[in-house]
């Protein structure tokens, strides 16, 4: 009797030391888990350290006195500072540059969001031949290179009797944010569930209350990310305002930083002055929708 019991015991013990065993590991594993990564947070450290190194450079000169500066320890803070370069810019035209830079920015952003929104909606909800063939024509426009167009679009702006003109800016920065932004829309829209779509059928809704209501509040986080993607390209464009403008009341921030810097060529704090300055209002943006873009960059690609 007594060895049946323990033939009968048997299974029960080994169906018992299964989950301790797998307990143990997963405890282990949580241990490991918490192991403090040391190799990693050096790594974090030291790139934070290459990238705090040009900024701190950058303001502390800014606010340091001309004379004396190329014998001075140019990496300890200052001993006098002073706001006289940031005064001798305000001076040199940069309000009109920073409105010629803002008006481009925000109309070209505003208008490339908005065309970008309403096609990507289309090519969501529409199963046409012709808009797959559209789509693929977006695509196309992202394997073009911006260099390569220059000299067509200085040509067919001239012609059109827009050269050195802010529209001259505006067109072509509208013409090449359009593809990546269709791109990011229509992939962050695809993932909004088809039962949406159809309860606002159901209720009678158009295509464009449809829009209006369902797409552009779902699609908030990918129109703050690519409107500030564009707009950082549009603000830090070089390119277009030296070939496509010409006149000093059409330049734009980037263009006046290089005339800064052969008017100041032995003035190195004012041109670090100009470049803290044309910096301030992109960081601005960059800091009321941080949440919206980390948010915007982790999402619509789930699938």
């Amino acid at each position: 009797m007594s060895r049946t019991l323990k033939r009968a015991d048997a299974p029960v013990r080994a169906g018992r030391s299964a989950p301790d065993g797998r307990s143990r590991r997963r405890a282990r594993a949580r241990r490991a888990g918490q192991r403090p990564n040391v190799l990693g947070g050096l790594g974090g450290f030291l790139w934070l350290a290459i990238i705090i190194l040009p900024i701190y450079y950058i303001v502390i000169t800014s606010v340091r006195p001309q004379e004396g500066f190329f014998s001075s320890n140019q990496l300890l803070p200052p001993g006098d500072p002073t706001l006289d370069q940031y005064a001798l810019v305000l001076q040199s035209d940069f309000f009109l540059y920073l409105a010629n830079s803002v008006l481009i920015t925000v109309v070209s952003v505003v208008v490339t969001v908005f065309v970008s929104v309403m096609a990507a909606f289309v090519i969501v909800r529409s199963q046409t031949r012709f808009v797959r063939a559209s789509f693929s024509l977006f695509l196309l426009g992202l394997a073009i290179p911006l260099q390569a167009t220059i000299i067509p679009l200085f040509y067919m702006l001239s012609k059109a009797g827009l050269y050195d003109t802010l529209a001259a800016l505006i067109l072509p920065s509208i013409g090449f944010a359009i593809p990546l932004t269709v791109l990011i829309l229509t992939n962050f829209i695809r993932d909004i569930p088809k039962e949406l779509f159809e309860s606002m059928t159901v209720d009678g809704a158009s295509n464009w209350k449809t829009l209006v209501s369902l797409v552009i509040p779902l699609s908030r986080p990918a129109i703050v990310t690519v409107g500030i993607y564009n707009a950082l390209n549009v603000w830090n464009g070089f390119l277009f305002p030296l070939v496509l403008t010409q006149s000093p009341e059409k330049r734009v921030l980037p263009l006046s930083l290089w005339t800064f810097q052969g008017e100041f060529n032995v003035n190195v704090p004012a041109v670090l002055a100009a470049v803290v300055l044309s910096t301030l209002p992109i960081f601005v943006l960059y800091v009321l929708g941080r949440r919206q873009l980390v948010s915007g960059m982790t999402a619509g690609f789930s699938k």
